[in-house]
């Protein structure tokens, strides 16, 4: 069987982060054993290699979290992708299936109903009470909805990018010696 699917996918992400984490805490394992011991004479050298195992651990927890949780640049699209019917669709299936948000959307917004004001509904907006006509839900949520897809897909592209540019980066750049150290010191 050849792995092409998300499942796949995801597994081996997951496997390659936890083997990230893996090296980064032998990292700072054999640093700290090096100073613990002697081997090592250099509180700099123990330092940095202490700095870059922590930097990868975190960078691979995170890659770990991203995996699990699906791909933000994936998310990012969706939510921008999505159009006013879809939305609808959408907003609907979570009317239908959540009573408690049913009744904290019609009191926050002053609306009934979803599509259309049913008299024989319960109601908890406070234009009920008065001698108002109510109006329905779904183009204020409709609304709001669409606005914060937006800025959810906005927001993850933004960092979907810049995630790219650090790899982009860091493969560019990753052979490169400072030209003011000591020649003899990359040897």
């Amino acid at each position: 069987m050849v792995c092409g699917g998300f499942a796949c996918s995801k597994n081996c992400l997951c496997a390659l982060n936890l083997l990230y984490t893996l090296v980064s805490l032998l990292l700072i394992g054999i640093a700290a054993w090096g100073i613990g011991f002697g081997l090592i004479s250099s509180l700099r050298v123990v330092g940095v290699v202490i700095a870059v195992g922590i930097f990868l651990f975190l960078i691979a927890l995170v890659g770990l979290i991203g995996a699990v949780k699906h791909h933000q640049f994936s998310v990012s699209c969706a939510c921008l992708a999505l159009n006013q019917e879809q939305q609808g669709q959408l907003l609907e299936v979570g009317w239908n299936n959540t009573a408690s948000a049913r009744n904290d959307i019609q009191r926050n917004l002053n609306c009934c109903g979803f599509r259309s004001v049913n008299p024989n509904d319960t109601c908890l907006a406070s234009c009920v009470k008065s001698d108002h006509s109510c109006s329905p839900c779904a183009p204020i949520i409709g609304e709001y909805a669409g606005e914060v897809l937006r800025f959810v897909g906005g927001i993850g592209l933004f960092f979907s990018f810049t995630e790219i540019l650090g790899v982009w980066l860091t493969y560019r750049y990753r052979n490169q010696k400072d030209p003011r150290a000591n020649p003899s010191a990359f040897l």
